[in-house]
């Protein structure tokens, strides 16, 4: 494994250094522009903060490239491949269409048509399905029409279902960061393991995201400093989905000879290693899950399914009572489950130790699912070096055990959602005001922002 894990770790760390150095200095010019919209009622922070945060993932993602250009193991991806070019054509594209949308809130069909032409401009410069590995059937080639409609869908679906999740501070980017490290190992092993060499630019692809990704979140962890905005969410989507592009079709099922017989028998007996090729989705599976269950939801509700709600996977996990940062661990941890599951079913030998793993982690995600009021506490001699959050709090002399009962019990979502005092007996209401950023203050990467007084008035049911 040596030297290309070091090229791929120097390419992960360079990218995340640069996208760390920069955010400092975006969230200054951010504030400057005044993109920084003010709070509404469906937002779950309390303070207004800047967005703009995909301008120096932008930057990472080109020294990403710009360094693994000129590393020896991985420049020749560059000589024998346009795929790096066309991603970064695409990605120019939908990251310029970002940064107007953080600043200027572009129409929804806009930002639509964006998605779709950086997706047909990897298309034109190469980075496509070609054909898609069928079990029972065999290699299945697609015509031009086809392959371009398939590769720009994926593109579109990616984008939003990342957009989609970016509702809690840290959220997308940490998932995204998780499946790309998942995809990373696959790719990295078809490379590597098997000599396919169409494998390696799905493998830099994955080590760029995470690097941007893990640059970015110091800045964005709860309570964070700045947003990445639809210019940073759209971005990340699309790289996570050209890995998948890149890969999807390209691997020959003869290429890794696992197998003996026909084409038919290899792909059939093959189908656990073909599974990250066929459905790259599952890597996001909780992003695509929250993605389709939205639509479902506003369309039942006679609403347009791009207009933001407060019914996400996230916003429930606060409902119930789980904590900000609770709730995040908990999307991660079901997140880092399904693709690092995925990836690993799809070695054959070790496919039901895989299974029997997954079930019992499981188990104990619903367990973390269904306990919201266990916060766990340090003990007493280590206070002084755990994070506030775990300390033992020391109720004041001065209040009452009634008072105490009532703000111990007073939910994380109630202190955020500005709950009244106990003498009005209703939830004071925020008012109304300009639409804001994606992601943590929106809902879709294509969709218009509402305003919403409280809940009721988002039109999901409880």
């Amino acid at each position: 494994m040596g030297q290309p894990v070091r090229d791929y770790l120097l390419t992960l760390c360079v990218t995340a250094a640069v996208t760390y150095l920069l955010t400092g200095p975006v969230r200054k010019f951010a504030i400057t522009v005044g993109a920084m919209p003010a709070i509404r009622a469906r937002d779950v922070h309390q303070e207004p903060t800047p967005r703009l945060g995909g301008i120096a993932m932008f930057g990472g993602l080109c020294a990403g490239l710009i360094v693994a250009d000129h590393l020896h193991n991985l420049n020749g991806v560059f000589a024998l491949s346009n795929e790096p070019r066309a991603l970064l054509s695409g990605a120019a594209l939908i990251w310029l269409i970002g940064v107007l949308d953080d600043k200027f809130e572009i129409d929804a069909l806009i930002k639509l048509g964006g998605q779709m032409i950086a997706a047909a401009v990897m298309v034109l410069q190469g980075l496509t399905i070609l054909w898609l590995p069928i079990p029972g059937v065999g290699t299945v080639a697609l015509t031009q029409w086809q392959s371009t409609l398939l590769t720009v869908a994926l593109v579109v679906v990616t984008i939003n279902a990342v957009n989609f999740v970016d509702g809690l501070d840290g959220l997308a980017a940490g998932m995204v960061c998780i499946a790309s490290a998942a995809f990373f190992l696959y790719g990295y092993r078809l490379w590597v393991g098997y000599g396919i060499e169409a494998a390696a630019p799905a493998a830099l692809f994955a080590a760029i995201v995470m690097g941007m990704c893990l640059g970015f979140l110091p800045h964005n962890m709860h309570p964070a400093r700045i947003f990445m905005g639809d210019s940073g969410s759209m971005l990340i989507g699309l790289v996570l989905a050209a890995g998948a592009i890149s890969i999807t079709g390209q691997v020959d099922p003869d290429a890794m000879k696992l197998f003996a017989g026909s084409e038919q028998q290899a792909t059939h007996a093959m189908l656990p290693v073909f599974i990250p090729l066929m459905l790259p989705l599952t890597i996001i599976a909780i992003p695509t899950a929250d993605l389709v269950l939205a639509i479902v939801r506003r369309t039942w509700n006679g609403k347009s399914p791009f207009a933001a709600d407060r019914g996400h996977l996230h916003h429930r996990l606060l409902e119930i009572g789980h904590s900000h940062s609770r709730s995040v661990l908990i999307m991660y941890f079901w997140s880092g489950l399904i693709a690092f599951g995925t990836v690993g079913y799809s070695v054959p030998s070790a496919s039901m130790w895989i299974v029997l793993a997954i079930v019992v982690l499981s188990a104990v995600g619903l367990v973390l699912l269904l306990t919201p009021a266990f916060t766990p506490r340090a003990p007493r001699w280590a206070q002084a070096v755990v994070p506030p959050r775990y300390r033992r709090r020391k109720t004041p002399p001065s209040a009452t055990p009634s008072e105490a009962t009532r703000e111990a019990q007073q939910g994380p979502l109630e202190g955020r959602m500005g709950q009244g005092g106990p003498d009005d007996g209703k939830t004071a209401e925020r008012a109304p005001v300009a639409a804001g950023v994606a992601g943590v203050n929106g809902a879709t990467a294509i969709g218009a922002r509402s305003r919403f007084s409280d809940r009721r008035n988002a039109g999901t049911p409880r």
